[in-house]
């Protein structure tokens, strides 16, 4: 399959497909590592593929990695593990990733490429809610400040208490990463206008959003990649 088809539909937000396209072909595929865009192809035959991490917002989070020095990640809601996959090829031989998700089946289905990566003795994967292991992890206090880096693409109505947790376990100057924050555009329309398929979790990301803009801890930048991708870096 031709690694510029394997996603047939646009996760982009740009004014047209064609725009999206020249961003991914010109700038994105290119630079892709071989594992990921094995890893991206075989999604993109998975029934649920619109829940992987667009491969433009993903080679943004490879350079955050890279910015930070990241050693210790945390990452809640893994899917196939395209992002998973592209934190471990980023970050040292000795980081570690704690992966959460609560669907150990779709995490699988990306096993063997991260396996050949070489990459799997970094991942410590663990089928569970998110919320209850977040608070494991602050029941040691080492943990607390102890985390360079930090994906969420979970659900939605959970990001704020997502949130609060990865405050205190993320260091200062540390960075989290929360993916569909724009939520296919459906945070500027109306309520009527919304698909039906959009509205259940539309107002928790437009209720975030409010957080995240009004939270002094972070400096935040909400880029439109992908589905929309809020960055948040630890201040104090």
């Amino acid at each position: 399959m031709d690694s510029k088809k394997a996603i047939s539909f646009s996760k982009g937000l740009l004014q047209s497909e064609e725009l999206y396209q020249y961003v991914l072909e010109t700038s994105v595929y290119p630079r892709e590592p071989e594992p990921l865009r094995e890893l991206r192809m075989l999604t993109a035959t998975h029934p649920r593929a619109m829940m992987a991490t667009a491969p433009d917002a993903g080679q943004l989070m490879a350079m955050l990695l890279t910015l930070v020095n990241a050693q210790k990640t945390i990452e809640v809601g893994v899917f196939t593990g395209y992002s998973l996959l592209l934190t471990a090829l980023s970050i040292p031989e000795d980081g570690k990733i704690t992966a959460i998700d609560v669907n150990r089946e779709a995490y699988e289905i990306g096993l063997p490429i991260i396996r050949n990566a070489g990459v799997e003795h970094k991942i410590n994967f663990i089928e569970s809610e998110a919320q209850p292991i977040l608070d494991k992890l602050l029941e040691d206090h080492g943990n607390e400040g102890s985390f360079d880096f930090a994906f969420v693409d979970a659900d939605k109505v959970n990001y704020w208490n997502y949130h609060e947790r990865l405050m205190k376990l993320l260091k200062v100057g540390g960075i989290v990463v929360y993916d569909n924050t724009l939520w296919g555009g459906t945070v500027a329309l109306s309520e009527e206008s919304t698909p039906e398929n959009k509205k259940a979790s539309r107002q928790f990301i437009i209720e975030f959003n409010k957080l995240l803009a009004a939270d002094s801890r972070v400096q935040i930048s909400h880029a439109p990649l992908g589905d929309g991708i809020t960055i948040c870096r630890r201040i104090y």
